[in-house]
């Protein structure tokens, strides 16, 4: 059964013009995300653009507070052979639930988006 949705957007010019700040990239993203991320170059600002709206999109779909997951070091993006999900840790796991995700870029943008569904129920 689905427990929860959520879905955002990010500028990407507005995650670049962010991450002039080397403290706010390391403040919200982690390190496995920032070599990821750097890895694309020029690129780089749609993937951290990316993973920002699917940190907001996790906290529209769980319900948890957006400090606890930006600025907890319990949210990771992580990318399997192209396929986004996300490793949490803390207190953002979720018993007994899948988490499925989606990001996507086009032009100025990135939209993730999170679907929670709860087994057994």
């Amino acid at each position: 059964m689905v427990s929860g949705i959520g879905v955002d957007i990010c500028s990407i010019e507005r995650m670049k013009k962010a991450l002039h700040s080397q403290h706010f990239r390391d403040k919200i993203f982690s390190p496995e995300e920032i070599s990821y991320c750097e890895a694309k170059g020029e690129r780089r600002y749609e993937s951290y653009a990316g993973g920002f709206a699917l940190r907001e999109a996790f906290c529209k779909a769980s319900g948890e507070s957006l400090a606890s997951v930006m600025f907890g070091k319990n949210f990771t993006v992580v990318h399997d052979e192209g396929k986004p999900s996300v490793k949490l840790s803390g207190g953002l796991e979720i018993p007994s639930s899948k988490i499925f995700v989606s990001i996507s870029h086009e032009k100025d943008y990135a939209v993730a988006m999170v679907v929670i569904e709860k087994e057994g129920e």
